[in-house]
C-alpha cells in the first residue's frame, strides 16, 4: 500500500541518573565520593533509504522510543549510553512538528543519518559535587527526562522530471516506454493512484522521471487525486506536460493545458515557473498532423509530437529532455529555517503568593534544581537554600510578603521558611 504522509510519536531516551556512592579510603571522610554520572539517552535519528518508496510501514507502528541511558555506577563509572533509534524512511521525506508545522529535517540524501531529536543528558554522580569545603556530598543529579513529540512525515519524491497531464493523457504508458518502470495502465481515469518513478537512460546520460496522478480542475483544492500528489513534483527540475491530441472531438487539449497550468500556479508559483516541455501524445490517432501547428501557436512554444503507444518520437523526446536537464542545476534540498523546540530557560523563576501564609516558586530554574536536590539529605538541602539566596529568589519572596513560618511550595514539595 502506498502512503505518502504519516503521523508518528517519537521519544528520545531519558538520561540516566547519577548515583551517590562512597569508596573506602583511609583518612578520607566517608570513604570519599565515587558515584558515577548517568549515561546519555539515545537520540531519534532518521536515515534516507533508496529501497523504500512509501511511508506505509508507519501505518500500524506509529510510536518509536529510543533507549534510556543507564544509571551511574561506583568507582566513578559512567552509566551506559542509550542506543540511538534509527528510523529508515524514503529519500525525500520531510519531518515536521505536528503542532507548529515547522520543518525539523529534510531526509534528502541516502544513508546519511540526521539527528532530529537528542536524547536526555545523564545526571552527575556525587563525585562531581565534591569541593574543598563539601568533601562528601550525599546527593547526585537525576538525568534529563525527555518529552514525547508528535511528528508528521511527508514524502516529496526526488526526481528530475515530473510528468503532468489530464487523466488518460498517456503518462503511465510514456513512462513504461522510456524507462524500465511498470506502472498500471488502463483506459479509464485515475489509473495511476500513486506516483511512479522510472530511470531513463539515453546516450550515457540518465535521469529520474516521476509519473504523477492525473490533474483536473480544482486539483489544488483537493479535487480528484491532484492535491494529494502535487507535492511529489515540488522538487523536480523540469515539467513534461503531456497532452492527449488523439481525439480533439472529445476534448480540447488547449483548454486542458490551461487548466493544469492554473492548478500548478494555485498550488505553488515556483512550481508553475519551472522549465517545461510540451508533448503532444497519441499522434498515431491523428488523420491530419497539421493541427500540431495550431497547438504550437496557441502555447507560443515548441510542441514535441510522440506516440507512446507506437514509440514514435520517443527517442527524440528522451534526448530533448536530457539536453534540457544538462543545463539546469541539480535537484536540491528545500531551503528552510529548521524548527527547534524551545529549551527551558534555566534562569527563569516565578514567585507567587497562593494564600496568606503560603508561596509557590516555579520556572525553569526550579525544574533544573529538581534534578539536583535531594531534600531528605541535609547537605543537599542546605546547598539548595544557599542557591535560592544567591539567585535572589528569597529576596523576591520577601518582597511579596514572605515571613518566618510560612510555607514555600516547589513542584510537589513543601517546606517551612525559618528565616
Amino acid at each position: 500500500m502506498f502512503l505518502d504522509t504519516a503521523t508518528i510519536y517519537v521519544k528520545p531516551g531519558n538520561g540516566g541518573n547519577g548515583i551517590v556512592s562512597f569508596h573506602r579510603e583511609k583518612y578520607v571522610q566517608n570513604g570519599g565520593p565515587d558515584g558515577g554520572n548517568g549515561g546519555n539517552g539515545g537520540s531519534i535519528i532518521f536515515i534516507g533509504d533508496k529501497s523504500i518508496n512509501t511511508l506505509s510501514q508507519f501505518r500500524f507502528a506509529p510510536k518509536f522510543c529510543a533507549e534510556n541511558g543507564g544509571n551511574g555506577e561506583k568507582k566513578k563509572m559512567t552509566g551506559k549510553s542509550g542506543s540511538d533509534l534509527k528510523i529508515r524512511v524514503p529519500c525525500g521525506t520531510i519531518v515536521k512538528d505536528f503542532a507548529s508545522g515547522g520543518i525539523l529535517a529534510d531526509i534528502f540524501h541516502p544513508d546519511i543519518p540526521v539527528n532530529v531529536l537528542l536524547g536526555g543528558k545523564g545526571g552527575k554522580g556525587n563525585s562531581q559535587f565534591a569541593t574543598a569545603i563539601r568533601k562528601a556530598p550525599g546527593f547526585s543529579e537525576l538525568g534529563v527526562v525527555t518529552k514525547e513529540r508528535k511528528l508528521i512525515l511527508e514524502l516529496k519524491t526526488i526526481a528530475d522530471v515530473g510528468l503532468v497531464g489530464f487523466p488518460n493523457a498517456g503518462k503511465s504508458t510514456l513512462l513504461s516506454v522510456i524507462s524500465a518502470a511498470h506502472p498500471k495502465i488502463a483506459d479509464y481515469p485515475f489509473t495511476t493512484l500513486t506516483p511512479n518513478l522510472g530511470v531513463v537512460s539515453i546516450d550515457d546520460y540518465s535521469y529520474v522521471v516521476a509519473d504523477i496522478p492525473g490533474l483536473i480542475e480544482g486539483a489544488a483544492d483537493g479535487n480528484g487525486l491532484g492535491h494529494d500528489f502535487l507535492r511529489h513534483i515540488e522538487r523536480v527540475k523540469l515539467i513534461v506536460h503531456l497532452l492527449d491530441v488523439g481525439n480533439p472531438d472529445l476534448q480540447n487539449p488547449i483548454e486542458n493545458y490551461l487548466t493544469i497550468r492554473r492548478e500548478l500556479m494555485r498550488y505553488s508559483e515556483s512550481l508553475a515557473n519551472l522549465p517545461e516541455i510540451i508533448v503532444a501524445n497519441k499522434i498515431d490517432l491523428l488523420s491530419d498532423q497539421s493541427i500540431l501547428h495550431v497547438y504550437a501557436e496557441a502555447f507560443d512554444d515548441i510542441v514535441v509530437p510522440i506516440s507512446a503507444a507506437t514509440t514514435e518520437g520517443i527517442t527524440a523526446l528522451k534526448r530533448i529532455i536530457a539536453s534540457k536537464l544538462k543545463n539546469l542545476p541539480p535537484v536540491k534540498q528545500f531551503e528552510f529555517k529548521p524548527f527547534t523546540y524551545k529549551e527551558i530557560d534555566k534562569t527563569d523563576v516565578t514567585v507567587e503568593r497562593e494564600t496568606e501564609d503560603s508561596f509557590r516558586i516555579s520556572g525553569g530554574m526550579m525544574d533544573e534544581y529538581s534534578r539536583k536536590v535531594v531534600l531528605s539529605d541535609d547537605e543537599s538541602f542546605r546547598w539548595f537554600q544557599r542557591s535560592l539566596r544567591d539567585n535572589g529568589v528569597i529576596e523576591k519572596l520577601k518582597d511579596i510578603g514572605l515571613k518566618q513560618g510560612d510555607t514555600i511550595k516547589i513542584l510537589d514539595v513543601e517546606f517551612i521558611y525559618e528565616g
